[in-house]
């Protein structure tokens, strides 16, 4: 068995794909490294600076979803894939995500009628 594979990619590959495919991965990174950046820093400031906790958490919750959409796009390469195969990966996280949503919120309301009884 032949397990060099490196003939093989060169020969399909140029030298000016890498480059681009570097750079991207490197815009990625920094990318990531700043959202993650502003992320802590707010964690640790938002008090300090007198910010409201909605901001702060509204905040937290786009930064993550901008995180998780670069991270599922380019290292888990579904950015290039076909949009049916996204969509069978991505269904049963988004059912699962709203089966959350709707069972906190049930027990959110749940929860305020006892306190109301008490």
């Amino acid at each position: 068995m032949d397990f060099d594979r490196t003939a093989e990619y060169v020969s399909h590959h140029s030298e000016e794909e890498g480059k681009k495919m570097r750079k991207t991965i490197w815009v990625i990174f920094w990318v990531l490294l700043g959202v993650t950046t502003v992320e802590v820093s707010l964690g640790l400031v938002w008090k300090d600076l007198g910010l409201m906790w909605e901001f702060v958490k509204w905040t937290f919750i786009i930064l993550t979803l901008v995180k998780a959409y670069y991270i599922v796009a380019y290292y888990m390469h579904l950015k290039h894939e076909y949009k049916n195969f996204i969509y069978m990966v991505a269904l049963p996280y988004i059912v699962l995500a709203l089966y959350l949503i709707v069972m906190i919120l049930t027990e959110a309301v749940y929860v305020k009628n006892i306190e109301g009884i008490m």
